[in-house]
């Protein structure tokens, strides 16, 4: 027991002795420039003779300096831009984030990021990513991906469906005539998978990057190719009705023989009879006319209801007449039809059937049909009626807010203040649905005169009235505002979301 006791002293003594050695072979902090000495340990150990204020030793010795090192000066970063946050996501993210972003960016329906989105859609693999790019591309008609789109479909076997398929339609959306000979390729191969989005994409392209070997219109040559795929490939029903479908997107002559036989056959399914007398209308050959009137008389309702709603582009006493008709149809979908129609024409004679159908229709879809046809005449009866509706507080709100978005969709200037103000009456009697839809129509507002009501809106009333106010100043690109959206950024006061949508907003009006 002596001896480990003997042991434990001579640790103890022996860590003493190193730690002593260490603080004694300490050198002291030399100034290298002057060789003044400064002491490199804490104030409580200086020597006793040497005034810590002074520096100045008993024995009257020169003052010795001490030096102090000032803390270093720590500078802020710059506060990051969104659009600098968002590069970053783009550039450094994961598949997650980048998806996530990109989705944002399809919902604002911005166009800042474009470049750096083109370049990682022509290096990356990434489904998720990159059938991302194409849908937002898209839906926004925004070229430069084509011939990404193009080598997506090509490649196919390497890539996976959910990209191939966002290729293909992106290619229809932006008409891409550069795409003819893989979509047609892509349909002979008959790939299920693939087959209808490719028929209907083959459709809507157009000739602007399509250089011709034989002189022939694309939409003639496309229109000429679907309808041999139709007749001796035998598709499916469905295949049939996209192939219908496409033929109207061509545009082309070529097929309305076709589609006017399809119509009229009796015998051939109402669905792709339907699809048969849009597609005339898309076309709108004076060959097809008649097809579309013998099926206004039709004793199937959807053939009657999509004979009529065929009727608008086309013109002459015998349309005037049929359209005027449908609005005395019990079947309610040739009631809209017929306002669908009208509106198309402008047809001002319909106006006293559409004011009717709008105050006393038992279909709320036809009242809200037979309001947009209103709007889409505009003549002074029309205006006089929807001001009339929209005026007339024992209305449904259905049909008020339907009447003040063709108001302000005609005449911004003089019909603002009108729909603020009984905006702001429903606020006052808590009704709280008419206010709401009072905003939606007053957020799309654009044109002249809604610049004051932009302001009121940013500087008074809380989440939803500044919302508003941001709205008002992107759509009608209101720069002379700025000032009155900067005050917004501040999160603190304002709250996150209105401080976001501050700074998207003057980012998209390149004002920030």
């Amino acid at each position: 027991m002596k001896k480990i006791t003997r042991i434990k002293n001579l640790n103890y003594f022996a860590l003493t002795a190193l730690f002593l050695s260490f603080a004694l072979l300490m050198p002291l902090a030399a100034d290298d420039e002057t060789g003044d000495p400064t002491l490199a340990f804490d104030e409580e150990f200086r020597p006793s003779s040497q005034s810590p204020s002074t520096g100045t030793s008993s024995g009257g010795s020169a003052p010795v300096p001490v030096t102090v090192s000032a803390p270093p000066i720590l500078v802020a970063p710059a506060a990051r831009t969104l659009e600098e946050q968002r590069l970053d996501t783009l550039r450094f993210g994961t598949e997650t984030e980048v998806a996530a972003l990109i989705q944002t960016l399809r919902n604002e329906k911005v166009s800042y990021l474009d470049d750096e989105l083109i370049k990682i859609a022509r290096s990356t693999r990434n489904r998720s990513i990159l059938s991302g790019i194409l849908g937002f591309f898209g839906e926004t008609e925004k070229t430069g991906l084509e011939e990404r789109a193009i080598r997506a479909i090509t490649e196919r076997d390497e890539e996976a469906n959910e990209t191939v398929l966002a290729a293909v339609d992106y290619l229809g959306k932006v008409k891409a005539g550069a795409a003819v000979d893989c979509l047609e390729e892509l349909i002979i191969a008959g790939e299920a998978r693939f087959l209808n989005n490719a028929i209907r994409a083959l459709g809507r392209l157009r000739g602007d990057s399509y250089q011709s070997p034989d002189g022939v219109e694309l939409t003639d040559r496309t229109a000429a190719f679907l309808l041999d795929y139709y007749h001796n490939r035998g598709p499916g029903d469905e295949t049939r009705r996209e192939i219908v479908v496409a033929l109207g997107e061509t545009g082309s002559k070529e097929a309305v023989s076709f589609l006017s036989t399809l119509a009229k056959n009796t015998s051939e399914r109402a669905a792709l009879r339907m699809a048969a007398l849009e597609a005339l209308s898309k076309v709108s050959s004076d060959e097809g006319l008649d097809a579309v009137i013998e099926a206004v008389s039709s004793s199937d309702p959807n053939i009657r209801s999509s004979a009529v709603a065929a009727l608008g582009p086309y013109s002459g006493e015998l349309v005037d007449n049929a359209i005027l008709e449908a609005f005395r149809d019990s079947y309610y979908r040739t009631r809209i039809g017929a306002a669908t129609a009208a509106g198309q024409r402008r047809l001002e004679s319909a106006v006293p059937y559409l004011r009717y159908r709008a105050e006393n229709d038992e279909v709320p879809q036809v009242r809200d049909e037979a309001i947009k046809a209103l709007g889409a005449i505009n003549n002074a009866e029309a205006m006089g009626i929807l001001d009339m509706l929209f005026s007339e507080r024992r209305n449904s709100d259905r049909v008020r807010i339907a009447a003040a978005e063709m108001l302000l969709q005609n005449n911004s200037t003089q019909y603002g203040s009108r729909v603020l103000q009984e905006m702001e009456d429903a606020q006052s009697r808590n009704q709280t649905a008419l206010y709401n839809g009072f905003v939606r129509v007053m957020s799309a507002a654009k044109g002249p005169g809604l610049e004051g009501i932009a302001a009121r809106f940013l500087t008074r009333g809380g989440v939803i009235e500044r919302s508003l106010g941001l709205d008002l100043v992107l759509n009608n690109e209101l720069r002379s505002l700025a000032n009155e959206v900067r005050v917004l950024l501040d999160e603190r006061a304002y709250g996150a979301s209105i401080a976001r949508k501050a700074q998207s907003t003057l980012e998209k009006l390149g004002i920030l």
